[in-house]
Order: structure tokens, then sequence, then C-alpha cells
């Protein structure tokens, strides 16, 4: 079994090659690991240097299905404004117009799903998430397969400040 610093280098790996489609394709490079929260970056050859922060869920609902890779990511904004963008992937495809949510302390983030992504349906609530994130002690990502079954999957915030820190003074 692999610890949590491999698991989270592996979703790394594959985060790049397949979650950012978009970029041209490298192999991320570890920048610091933060309790729970890795810190990366790659080169891409039109944007430069992007970095992002990434993490494995401490429990996957329900335990007996098959979820595939599952992480949550945090990435500098690919088009060099300032800020971040946050994103869910799970290993499987998710159900098409249906809501992945993202509740930290009581507050609830709408985010629209495109296949095994989902990203915030209201951009301008991307500070917001991000600082909830930073406050909070733990998060909680709701979603549904394409196959009709109901999933969630609980984050440990034990780092998330210091690895967004770290990836805040990436250079492009």
């Amino acid at each position: 079994m692999f610890n949590g610093t491999t698991r989270i280098a592996i979703a790394a790996a594959l985060m790049t090659a397949v979650a950012l489609p978009t970029f041209a394709q490298s192999r991320p490079d570890p920048i610091k690991q933060h309790k729970v929260w890795g810190a990366f970056s790659y080169d891409d050859a039109n944007a430069g240097k992007l970095c992002y922060i990434l993490a494995i869920p401490t429990d996957k609902q329900p335990p007996e299905r098959d979820h595939g890779d599952v992480f949550f990511l945090v990435s500098q904004k690919p088009d060099g404004s300032t800020g971040f963008e946050p994103q869910f992937e799970v290993g499987y495809a998710l159900a098409p117009n249906e809501k992945v949510t993202v509740t930290l302390d009581g507050k609830t983030f709408e985010m629209f799903s495109s296949g095994k992504n989902a990203w915030l349906t209201h951009v301008e609530q991307e500070p917001e998430l991000v600082a909830a994130m930073r406050a909070g002690s733990s998060m909680r990502v709701q979603g549904k397969s394409v196959r009709g079954t109901d999933t969630s999957y609980t984050y440990s915030l034990s780092g998330v400040t210091a690895a967004l820190n770290e990836v805040s003074n990436c250079k492009r």
C-alpha cells in the first residue's frame, strides 16, 4: 500500500496527464508536502510554469464502490490572472446535469461537472471557497455517477493554507 505522500504524487502525475488536457502535458515536479496537501508545478510550453495543490480524500462513500483516483486540487489560474481555480476529479464519469456540492462549515458551493471533473458553477465564488478552505478543518464533496450512484468524499484541510502559500509565489 502507498503512503499518503506517494499516493498524492501518483495522483499529481495522473492529474497532469488527465485533468488538464488544454495544457501541453509534462511531468509534475513536487514542490513541498504540507501535511495532506501537496504542492506541485509543471512547465507548459504555452503558459510557462503552472502550480497547484492537491489532496486525496480521507473517506470515500460508498466504500464498496471502485472510485478510481479521486482528488481535489486548487491551481493557479491558467490565464495568468491572480487567484486560484478549485477543481474536483474522480475516476468515473459524473452524471451530466447533476450538480456536485462542496460543503465546509455549513456553507455549500455548487459545481458543474464535465466527464470526470467539476468546477465551481459561479466563478466569482472561487476566492470565497479558497478562503473557506483556509479557515476550515474538513471539506465534503458530494456527487452522482453517470450510473446514478450517490458518492461523497471527505478531505482534511490540514496543510491547505501552507500549500496555497507555497504556490502563491510560483513564478510564471
